[in-house]
């Protein structure tokens, strides 16, 4: 379940601004000091004892918030501190000049602070807090220069709405780029294409904070629809596919190819009123309103998303054709959500469809291997045993009745026939591929643990715990034989251990491989290992060693799916 913190996460580079903001507060509150200190000095009149306590206190405030800030207590570092400069401010107002001191322009530190560390709207209501607080200041000392208070009213108003509104831009173009980076990492072709679309749909609809993604997709080679959803909270392992014939009359896919659609309506009690229905089309330069039929398809869609507001786009797919369609329940989508949408479609799909051109020759690669593998077991394996087979059968005819051997010669042709039939199931297989879930993973690590049996006297136990249907591409099974091996060679080369675990099992998207031994007389040392680290990471995953509750190791390895 995906959780939005109403607070962004405290990294290095927001400590470091956080500081800096901290640092300036300081600075400002010291200079504020030294200004009325100056302009007492010069007026020889008798600064009152509220003002002397309203900036030493605002100093203090500064001093204090910086220290916390540089020693990393978060608390100091949310939305609470630039609320309580305004505050700050409007008292130093209220114990000067009021309307007259120059000390409002403070009022900008705390409009810059909030805009470019937590956005639009907290900034805009900082800002709007900041004027109303400078008008009832203005209206509570009983200032007699009304144009002056209208003026710097409508100066900080409209020089606050500039400072938010670009604070605003700033971070959004930071979300952005952060997604565009992120999704570009999902790119993995050893995952394959279903999953690299999974994450980013899960993304996608994480970014705009939305309530449905959903993915329409057709290959133009067989006609086939694919109707992939996505809905809020949900993780990528829940997208729902659905294969779907024909969509021709579908209100889905009755917009027009090249456009990009914005459909809003008025929350209520305007809900009645007429809705937004706007389309910025391919060589065009601008958005323009739907024509009827086109804003009743759009309306149709709403209805059907369950939707204020939607947004939509088509996919840049070389072999097919497609669109997404994002839809909010409260409406926080536009023009420039839109054109992102368009523009991150454009930059992921040509890329998905790269990586199922090379999971499809990857594929048939391994499927001419199989059928090399298969026709070489047929010929190096199958045929000798036949062969032998028929000595015996031949040795057995050449036995008289009373000869003791004979018994002795049908055990040993049995034998022979369950290799070859073995042998035959086992070329089947390869040839074939695997019919179960795991593939020829269980099998492979059965036998496995049987050579460590008999070379090494090792007892090693194969537990799948996977009960849905897990879908690993030849790539991906392969590394992770690999790194069962290894573990299993370790185990039997640096431990005096008889008992060996290996464990497979899927949960939360991730592959969870643990490869365990149990107690020996050697004490646990913790230690790194290097080729499974490596191997895991370039899966996406990570290795880790630990004990036992037993007194043995562990080797744990997870890599998402």
């Amino acid at each position: 379940m995906r959780v939005h913190d109403s607070a962004p996460r405290i990294d290095a580079s927001l400590a470091a601004d956080a500081l800096m903001v901290g640092r300036m507060r300081l600075v400002l509150s010291i200079s504020a000091l030294l200004a009325i200190t100056v302009d007492a000095a010069d007026s020889r009149n008798q600064v009152p004892a509220a003002v002397w306590l309203a900036f030493l206190g605002y100093i203090l405030h500064s001093l204090l918030i910086h220290v916390c800030t540089a020693v990393g207590r978060p608390y100091f570092q949310g939305k609470a501190i630039h609320w309580s400069d305004v505050l700050w401010f409007t008292l130093i107002l209220a114990v000067t000049d009021g309307t007259h001191s120059l000390f409002f322009l403070f009022y900008f530190f705390a409009i810059l602070t909030s805009s470019f560390r937590w956005g639009f709207e907290e900034g805009a209501r900082v800002t709007i807090a900041s004027v109303v607080s400078f008008i009832a200041c203005g209206l509570a000392t009983g200032t007699d220069d009304m144009p002056q208070l209208l003026m710097r009213t409508a100066f900080l108003l409209a020089l606050g709405h500039m400072i938010v509104y670009w604070g605003g831009s700033k971070l959004a173009l930071q979300r952005r780029l952060a997604l565009l980076g992120d999704v570009s990492q999902l790119s993995n072709p050893r995952f394959g294409a279903g999953r690299t679309i999974a994450r980013t749909m899960e993304r996608t609809l994480a970014f705009f904070k939305a309530s449905h993604c959903i993915l329409l997709t057709r290959d133009r080679a067989t006609g086939t629809w694919l109707l992939r959803t996505l809905r809020e909270d949900d993780a990528c392992e829940q997208v729902r596919i659905e294969t779907i014939g024909r969509l021709t009359a579908s209100p889905f896919m009755a917009l027009a190819p090249d456009s990009i659609v914005l459909s809003h309506r008025l929350p209520w009690p305007l809900n009645h009123l007429r809705a937004q229905h706007q389309v910025f089309e391919a060589g065009t330069t601008g958005w323009r309103s739907a024509d009827a039929e086109g804003a009743q398809r759009c309306s149709t869609i709403a209805a059907m998303l369950e939707a204020r507001a939607f947004i939509s786009a088509p996919l840049p797919m070389r072999l097919g054709e497609g669109r997404v369609f994002i839809s909010s329940r409260d409406g926080r989508l536009g023009k420039s959500d839109a054109m992102f949408l368009a523009h991150l479609m454009a930059q992921i799909f040509p890329v998905i469809e790269t990586i199922e051109v090379l999971d499809r020759m990857a594929s048939e690669a391994a499927s001419t291997e199989r059928l090399k593998i298969a026709l070489d077991l047929h010929d190096t394996a199958i045929q000798p045993y036949i062969g032998l087979r028929m000595g015996l059968c031949a040795l057995r005819k050449r036995a008289g009745a009373d000869n003791p051997l004979r018994e002795d010669l049908d055990k040993l042709s049995d034998v022979a026939d369950g290799v070859i039939a073995d042998l035959r199931r086992y070329a089947g297989e390869v040839r074939h591929g695997a019919d179960d879930a795991c593939g020829l993973v269980r099998p492979h690590l059965e036998r496995q643990a049987a050579r460590i049996k008999g070379l090494y006297g090792i007892d090693i136990d194969i537990v799948m715990a996977i009960d849905a249907p897990l879908h690993l591409d030849d790539r991906v099974t392969a590394e992770l034989l690999q790194m069962v091996s290894e573990g299993l060679n370790n185990i039997c080369k640096h431990t005096h251990a008889r008992h060996g675990s290996v464990r497979i099992d899927c949960k939360n998207g991730q592959l969870a491989l643990c490869i365990e031994n149990d107690a020996c007389q050697e004490s646990f040392t913790a230690f790194h290992p290097r080729s499974l680290t490596e191997r895991a990471a370039a899966l996406g995953g990570q290795a880790h060693v630990d004990r036992c509750a037993n007194g043995g190791t562990a080797v744990r390895i997870e890599i998402p799916i």
